[in-house]
């Protein structure tokens, strides 16, 4: 038997109809629960670095390594980098891929907290040029810093004092906070250009805590300026101040201390801060940033695995 054209269609539509009603075709994806996608877990090469004599790998050694020891994903130490060459970025970028690893985070250095115009405008230049670097390394965010008064005569004093510092003469905080939010404005251009977010980290300085860090977001209310939180530079109610940041946060680093910190040891409970970021759908990266006396080879795997237990 022939069948027309209309009345293939309107048979076609009848048994649409039926199956949108039908309890065979009702949508049980919808009512069922949504499930938490688990977060993505990368190492940060200074994790195996460390600012160590012992410990000088390549940015490629630590690829490797990071491939070795069963990571998604591998953010960049900038400070690390053997050259800047975009053979070299490259070189980087085609050996993370054959290893099957994202190059998701990109951690670069800059302080704006100056009186000096001429000092503040090298350290403007200074994270255009770590953006466009990104950019060609295909990784979508960079750590960014306020930048600390820079009275203490060296870090470990900084360290001794938790991260307190006196003020330049002459000046407040309220000055500190116009200088980086007027830096960090000028690099939003060239971010929005490449397509890289810059997380502002609580990292000392103005940045030593949220109320700092959400100070100079709110104020630049960009989506191209957003958090990136480090769980080991909160010396102080580390938990709440998680909390006030988690809304904004892109990116997670992860402080472990297997064999104890170097300036000193937190105890963080991970499974506390992975409910923290969950309630506020943070889906993003953890990128571990192990800061212990252990030898990398034990103390990685180990940080590993918790951090998958924690955030799977």
């Amino acid at each position: 038997m022939s069948i027309n054209r209309r009345q293939f269609l309107s048979s076609s539509a009848a048994a649409l109809s039926v199956a949108a009603v039908s309890p065979q075709f009702s949508s049980s994806a919808e009512a069922a629960p949504v499930k938490h996608r688990p977060n993505r877990i990368a190492v940060s090469t200074y994790s195996y670095w460390r600012y160590r004599k012992d410990s000088k790998l390549t940015i490629l050694e630590c690829i490797d390594l990071a491939a070795e020891a069963g990571f998604d994903a591998v953010e960049v130490l900038h400070v690390q980098m053997e050259n800047e060459s975009n053979s070299h970025l490259q070189q980087i970028k085609q050996r993370a891929f054959r290893h099957g690893l994202d190059l998701c985070g990109f951690s670069t250095h800059q302080g704006f907290v100056s009186p000096d115009k001429e000092k503040r405008q090298e350290n403007i230049d200074h994270t255009l040029k770590c953006i466009e670097m990104a950019y060609k390394l295909g990784i979508p965010t960079i750590r960014v810093n306020t930048g600390r008064w820079g009275t203490s005569k060296s870090f470990n004093e900084l360290m001794e004092n938790k991260g307190i510092e006196p003020r330049l003469p002459g000046y407040t905080d309220d000055d500190g906070f116009v200088w980086v939010i007027d830096s960090l404005e000028k690099c939003l251009k060239k971010a929005e250009e490449c397509g890289v977010v810059l997380g502002l980290e609580n990292h000392w300085g103005l940045g030593r805590t949220a109320a700092g860090v959400m100070k100079i977001v709110n104020a630049i209310d960009s989506p191209w300026l957003q958090v990136t939180l480090d769980t080991g530079n909160f010396l102080e109610n580390q938990y709440a101040q998680y909390e006030a940041m988690a809304a904004n946060t892109v990116y997670v680093q992860a402080k472990t201390y297997y064999g104890g910190g170097t300036w000193y040891t937190l105890d963080i409970d991970y499974d506390k801060v992975a409910k923290t970021l969950q309630k506020h759908n943070y889906t993003g990266y953890i990128s571990l940033e192990f800061e212990g006396q252990e030898s990398h080879e034990t103390a990685i795997p180990k940080s590993l695995a918790m951090l998958r237990k924690a955030f799977g």
